[in-house]
C-alpha cells in the first residue's frame, strides 16, 4: 500500500530489518560497548531499559556480532517457567539429554559449560530476557550455577535483560549474591529529539525515500508522542504512512501524526 505511494522498497519501521541497517543511538553503542567488554572479560552482565528501548534489538546485534565458532548462544526470551525448566532448557541449549534430579542437571550443565570452554575453546554464551519476571528462586540459583572453581574463573557470558524494576529485585538481601557478580551493567535510554529526527530519516533513506516525506512539525510532533522511545516510534511513523497513503498526501504533517497517535493508542 504506502510503499509504493511513497516510492519505498519495504517497510522502513518493521521488526525485520537487518541488524547492519540499525541505527546508531547513544544508548544502542554504550549498550553495545558494554557487551563487547563483558565478551573480553566473561562474566555476567545486565542490561536494562523501559519497554520499547530496543534492550532485545541490542541482543539481538549483540549475538549476530558473535563468531560461530568461537561462541554458542543460548537465548531464552522469557523466564516465568520453573527452576527445573530453566535448568532442563540450558542443558538442551549445551546438546544435552536433560537428567532427571535437579543436582544432577547441576552438574551436567557445570560440566557442559566446561568441557565447551576447555576442550573445544568455545565460550557459551547465556542470553536471559525478560528477567523481570523471573522468580526468586530463578534469581537465586543463578548465583550458585555459575559459580566455576570457587568462583575464580567464568568460562562463560551470560546476560540478563529486563525492566529497570530488576535492578531493584537484584539489591535485594536474598539476591545479593547475583548482584555483587554482575560485573558490567547498563540501562538503555529514549532518544533525545534530535535522534528521534535521525532515526526516523536514517530508515526512510535505507527503505529507499528519495523526498522529504515527514515535514519538520511532523517530526517534532513524533518525537513529542513517542517521548523518544523506539517501539512507539516505529508503531506511530507505520501509522502516519498508512494515514498519508489513504489521505492521497505527498508529505506527512503534524495533523497526521495526531490522528496516528489517536489510533495507535500509546
Amino acid at each position: 500500500m504506502y510503499k509504493s505511494y511513497y516510492s519505498l522498497a519495504y517497510e522502513p519501521f518493521s521488526k525485520g530489518l537487518k541488524v547492519t541497517d540499525s541505527f546508531a543511538s547513544h544508548s544502542y553503542q554504550e549498550a553495545l560497548s558494554g557487551l563487547d567488554y563483558l565478551k573480553r572479560t566473561k562474566g555476567i552482565g545486565l542490561i536494562i531499559g523501559e519497554p520499547g528501548a530496543g534492550k532485545t534489538f541490542t541482543l539481538r546485534t549483540f549475538k549476530e556480532s558473535l563468531n560461530p565458532s568461537l561462541y554458542q548462544v543460548i537465548y531464552f526470551p522469557l523466564s516465568t517457567g520453573g527452576v527445573m525448566d530453566f535448568y532442563r532448557g540450558l542443558a538442551y541449549g549445551l546438546g544435552e539429554e536433560p537428567k532427571f534430579r535437579k543436582v544432577d542437571l547441576f552438574r551436567q550443565i557445570q560440566d557442559g559449560i566446561e568441557r565447551l570452554y576447555r576442550e573445544r575453546k568455545i565460550t557459551p554464551v547465556f542470553i536471559l530476557d525478560e528477567m523481570h519476571m523471573a522468580k526468586d528462586a530463578f534469581l537465586q540459583d543463578l548465583a550458585i550455577l555459575f559459580n566455576f572453581q570457587m568462583d575464580s574463573t567464568n568460562p562463560f557470558i551470560l546476560v540478563l535483560a529486563g525492566l529497570p524494576h530488576l535492578r531493584a529485585r537484584l539489591s535485594l538481601n536474598q539476591n545479593r549474591p547475583l548482584a555483587q557478580r554482575i560485573t558490567m551493567r547498563y540501562q538503555m535510554t529514549a532518544f533525545d529529539k534530535e535522534e528521534v529526527f535521525r532515526y526516523v530519516e536514517h530508515h526512510l533513506k535505507i527503505a529507499g525515500s528519495k523526498m522529504p516525506i515527514f515535514t519538520e512539525s511532523a517530526l517534532e510532533a513524533i518525537a513529542l508522542q513517542s517521548q523518544g522511545w523506539p517501539r512507539v516510534i516505529n508503531k506511530l511513523t507505520t501509522n502516519c504512512l498508512l494515514f498519508g497513503f489513504q489521505m492521497k498526501k505527498e508529505q506527512i504533517d503534524e495533523e497526521i501524526v495526531r490522528l496516528a497517535a489517536e489510533e495507535s493508542v500509546l
